[in-house]
């Protein structure tokens, strides 16, 4: 993993950090020179994050604090301490919380849809549903992908604008899921396509106060959730990728960094998939 320092002196705050891809993110960001929020619903994986987290070249301490994102209250309160202990507001975010319901869309009932696009109950998929691609529920998050990522976003682009700050980067963590669809899971990939479009009238809104909104779109990712995955399906998600295995979170979060960095200061309101090919075409 390549160091450039290419966050000194940016605050970052990431949602669902506690654990699987948002982990790793605030470790790349902590290792770019970025003061980390990890931010999770569970304080004890945030602070787990945290203590994994390199110093930061500023030598401002990182900050775990536990926070659901479905609550306007609790997110709004997070950005709130965070300006009280750093004096400004995050000036990169990502959001890599949620969770998923799986179910087939026959057997689906109203409320299970429901969770997922607004409380977001976690349970397994269904025994013969193939596992997510890009699933962030290894996050121990329990909050809505949709309705945590809008509140997320809202709150840190007020913020921002409040404080005059000259530039921003959100960037959400979606799924292509979203773009293709999958077995099992007609909520999540409808939560998740709902995120790139938040994402995309975002960024075109908040172009003008200089806040750059992009998406990231992971495919088969090994998370905490795929090592519970048998080999046979291992092997057959493996010959759908061109690439020929299972990505990593830290590849993910390469790809954040590069968003959250002015290496991408003229790229907003995109969508970057990291698939290994999957789906391509």
């Amino acid at each position: 993993m390549a160091t450039t320092g290419r966050l000194v002196s940016r605050l970052a705050m990431v949602t669902g950090g506690g654990s699987g891809i948002g982990r790793a993110v605030c470790r790349r960001l902590a290792s770019e020179g970025a003061s980390v929020v990890v931010a999770d619903v569970c304080e004890a994986s945030a602070n787990e994050t945290l203590r994994s987290l390199p110093g930061d070249l500023r030598g401002q301490a990182h900050m775990a604090a536990a926070a659901d994102v479905a609550s306007k209250e609790s997110v709004d309160n997070l950005l709130t301490s965070i300006q009280a202990r750093y004096f400004q507001p995050p000036s990169v975010c990502v959001n890599a919380a949620g969770v998923t319901q799986d179910n087939f869309l026959l057997d689906m009932e109203d409320d299970d849809f429901d969770r997922v696009v607004r409380v977001n109950l976690k349970v397994g998929p269904p025994p013969d549903a193939v596992p997510s691609p890009a699933s962030d529920s290894s996050s121990s998050s329990s909050s809505s992908s949709l309705q945590g990522s809008f509140l997320v976003i809202r709150a840190v682009a007020r913020a921002l604008v409040a404080s005059g700050a000259p530039k921003g980067s959100i960037v959400t963590v979606g799924s292509i899921v979203g773009k293709v669809g999958n077995m099992g899971q007609v909520n999540y990939a409808a939560s998740k396509a709902g995120v790139e479009g938040l994402t995309r009238t975002a960024a075109k809104e908040l172009s003008r106060f200089g806040i750059r909104c992009n998406c990231v779109l992971p495919g088969f990712i090994s998370t905490p959730m795929t090592d519970k995955v048998t080999e046979k399906v291992i092997g057959k998600m493996k010959s759908l990728i061109p690439l020929g295995r299972m990505g990593e979170a830290t590849e993910v979060a390469d790809v954040c960094a590069f968003l959250a960095s002015d290496d991408a200061r003229y790229v907003t309101g995109a969508s970057l998939e990291v698939t290994g090919g999957l789906f391509m075409g």
